[in-house]
């Protein structure tokens, strides 16, 4: 099948990696019905209040905050979200033996859900699917908070010590983990194509990923549906649907045939 100059591009440098480590963001997931933030009908496009939400600040001190992230993570779609076709082509090229990692800004688990090895998975925002107390550090699945919001609890406390219950997610204002910052650096350093996915490429540090990776002598394509701050410094870039692009560059052997599912000849 013949692609396009900017897909032929990327596709020639994939088939081509033997160590590849993928960024992703919220754009990889779109396509599974959980709409992205900062696209042109992201979340806090159509609504920059509810950023507040996601900044820690404003969610410690405002209740009302709190019980307008309780009704979000009640309703989210993310909790019947299937992984789509861009999901799966990262899942192959696992099957491939050629997957680094996926560093994902994610917090929906889709990877995990596609079948990826959770140990290739280093999640740099932390994950929705479970719930922490800020107060005291008690973490258990997210389920029985929920339960307890559907049961009319608005801002459920934490039955331990009586403090304030979030996400095990990073806000903006909150320190990432240490060690999963290092685990990220560590795949960015040791791959030879470092491929961006469904990511403005604007939040740091997961942004700062693709150029220390250059600076290691890999090579850099960016998959996403607008312009990010580091489309010159890439090698290739494509604009296009994730979930219609990732598997034509996952499924594109060196000689530009495709690859027999599970990474054959």
């Amino acid at each position: 099948m013949a692609l396009d100059g900017g897909v032929e591009a990327a596709a020639d440098l994939v088939a081509k990696a033997k160590r590849v480590t993928v960024l992703t963001g919220a754009g990889i997931s779109t396509d599974s019905g959980i709409p992205d933030f900062r696209g042109p009908q992201g979340v806090w496009t159509r609504d920059p209040e509810a950023e507040k939400t996601a900044t820690l600040s404003a969610y410690l001190a405002d209740p009302e905050v709190r019980r307008r992230s309780w009704r979000n993570r009640l309703e989210s779609p993310a909790w019947t979200a299937e992984p789509n076709a861009g999901h799966r082509a990262l899942l192959e090229l696992e099957r491939q033996g050629r997957l680094v990692a996926i560093v994902t800004q994610n917090i929906d688990e889709l990877h995990q859900k596609a079948g990826n090895d959770p140990r290739l998975v280093v999640e740099v925002h932390g994950t929705m699917h479970r719930v922490r107390c800020w107060a005291c550090g008690w973490e258990a699945p997210m389920a029985p908070t929920l339960e307890r919001v559907r049961a009319g609890e608005a801002d459920p406390a934490c039955e331990v010590c009586g403090g304030i219950l979030k996400s095990a997610t990073i806000s903006f204002g909150q320190s990432l983990d240490p060690q999963t910052v290092r685990r990220a650096e560590a795949a960015a350093l040791s791959c030879d194509l470092f491929l961006a996915v469904g990511t403005s490429l604007a939040v740091y540090p997961a942004a700062g990923l693709l150029p220390l990776a250059l600076q290691a002598g890999a090579a850099a394509v960016i998959v996403n549906g607008e312009p990010t701050p580091y489309d010159d410094l890439a090698d290739a870039v494509v604009r296009g649907s994730i979930s219609e692009v990732l598997p034509l560059l996952v499924a594109t052997r060196p000689d530009g045939r495709p690859r027999r599912p599970g990474g054959g000849p």
